[in-house]
């Protein structure tokens, strides 16, 4: 290295390092100022309002409905615009439907936003923190659609809950085939079908012999009837008989619900969107045609789509 470029290095300084000037920061703003926040339970609500709104500034009421309509007024009369909720559970339903109706913007807040500070857990301490965040703007609501979707959707829902305990039942009498060494399941793909069924019913109806009940095999079955009748010798123990009637009672039972909940879809669907108001072109042709599948809706769900 030349002289030259020794010279240029810079020489290390003692002086301490300059210390930049950081900026002032605000505290935490009140960006919410007449809100409230609610901890619900089965039993008890607990409500907490700013201080200088009421005093106590938390109360409790009951879940009863009178109680909701007490709770709305006291809400009311501390001068409340918005209120803060969690979405834990079913609880929460009567609470926000009867306070939207009577005019307050309600938020319903996912529980993952409203973790508390470290300490011993209590209703109290939950409503006055949901209350303190939801001042500083802290929460989101989550997403609640209309009332008539809410409506729908409700009983979507309890028509997949019915399906569910169709396929409840399906196994159980699978299970009952089984204990009776009769291997229905390894001829059919699927008992609930159209073979599956006759032969089934006539199994509940008192029919033992398999020939008898290998007749009632459908002409689009894939297997033939001598293999049906093979699967269809077993011992027909009592026990397993009555099990196999009750969930083919069960069974046929749930597939009502399921007809009367698509009438009762159908019907809510017409006063979702009115047939006035809709103006899609017609659908185009199924690019297939197929069977119609177990459980499809009653009605043309499609076109109402």
């Amino acid at each position: 290295m030349s002289q030259t470029q020794k010279r240029r290095q810079p020489r290390p300084s003692n002086k301490p390092p300059a210390q930049p000037k950081p900026p002032k920061l605000d505290a935490l703003a009140q960006i919410n100022h007449h809100v409230a926040g609610l901890d619900i339970g089965d039993a008890e609500i607990y409500a907490a309002v700013p201080e200088s709104a009421a005093d106590p500034a938390v109360r409790v009421f009951r879940t009863f409905t009178p109680d909701l309509e007490a709770l709305a007024d006291w809400l009311t009369s501390c001068h409340v615009d918005t209120v803060a909720m969690a979405s834990t559970g079913v609880y929460w339903i009567p609470s926000y439907e009867l306070l939207e109706a009577r005019g307050l913007q309600v938020y319903l807040v996912n529980a993952r936003q409203l973790k508390n500070v470290s300490g011993k857990k209590t209703d109290i301490l939950d409503c006055q923190w949901i209350q303190q965040l939801h001042t500083y703007g802290l929460l989101q609501p989550s997403f609640r659609p209309p009332e008539e979707i809410c409506a729908l959707r409700a009983l979507v829902r309890q028509r997949g809950r019915l399906i569910q305990s169709c396929s409840t039942e399906i196994q159980h009498m699978q299970k009952a085939l089984q204990q009776m060494n009769l291997k229905l399941t390894q001829v059919l793909s699927d008992i609930a079908g159209v073979t599956g069924l006759q032969i089934i019913r006539a199994m509940v109806a008192g029919e033992r012999d398999p020939h008898t009940l290998a007749a009632y095999r459908d002409t689009h079955c894939r297997k033939s009837e001598a293999e049906i009748t093979a699967a269809l010798t077993g011992h027909y123990k009592a026990e397993h008989v009555f099990a196999l009637r009750q969930a083919l009672a069960g069974y046929d039972f749930f597939c009502a619900q399921i007809q009367a909940c698509d009438v009762e879809i159908a019907q809510t669907y017409q006063t979702v969107t009115p047939a006035s108001t809709r103006t899609a072109p017609p659908l185009a042709p199924r690019p297939r045609v197929r069977s119609k599948r177990r459980h499809e809706p009653a009605f043309d769900l499609r076109s109402e789509l």
